[in-house]
């Protein structure tokens, strides 16, 4: 897997998103307590938030990403999911740890996702790092979208505020892999899906 880096520009430009995401004009309509943690796009069959904001969506605009509406979920959001619990062993410390969180498959389903059995999947995170996955994929590997690991919420700045992640010790097409080329498309610091029918 290739390592990524953060940019300077990328974490001011996250930091500044995080606070203006709860006031944005195009969240109006869905006043929060608490910042959007995750937005999801693309074929979905509800919205509760408004098109992209070239003014104020300042890191989605800087990756490119544009949209007319949304489904957004906040921490309580997610933790409202039924939560799942892997423990794969991690390729940073080569230990095994205590993920947390809703299946992506379910966190498609509350944003009202569309989905069929061509839907691509687009997972994009805050550093600008993306890949694409089927929703075959991500359904037969039972994908997380981790919120939690070791018990405790999973910072900015490490591999949160959520990773999309499998237990690769597990799934026979990686479990015999090297720990460094498991994970490539697992997405730590996830902000984004993007759902494409395909």
């Amino acid at each position: 897997m290739n390592k990524r880096h953060f940019l300077t520009t990328a974490g001011a430009a996250t930091a500044g998103w995080l606070a203006t995401a709860a006031h944005s004009p195009a969240l109006a309509a869905n006043p929060k307590t608490q910042p959007t943690l995750l937005t999801v796009t693309g074929a979905l069959a509800k919205s509760n938030r408004g098109p992209f904001d070239p003014a104020l969506d300042q890191m989605m605009d800087k990756h490119g990403v544009t949209f007319s509406k949304a489904f957004v979920f906040d921490a309580p959001g997610l933790q409202r999911l039924p939560a799942h619990t892997i423990r794969p062993t991690l390729e940073y410390d080569g230990k095994v740890h205590t993920l947390s969180g809703p299946l992506l498959t379910d966190v498609l389903s509350a944003a009202g996702a569309q989905t069929s059995p061509r839907t691509q999947l687009g997972l994009r995170a805050v550093d600008g790092y993306n890949v694409t996955l089927s929703l075959s994929e991500v359904t037969s590997s039972r994908m997380l979208v981790a919120t939690h690991i070791d018990g405790q919420p999973m910072p900015l700045g490490g591999l949160g505020p959520q990773w999309a992640v499998w237990d690769a010790d597990r799934l026979p097409h990686l479990k015999d892999k090297s720990l460094k080329d498991r994970f490539g498309q697992c997405p730590w610091g996830l902000y984004m899906i993007d759902v494409s029918k395909g």
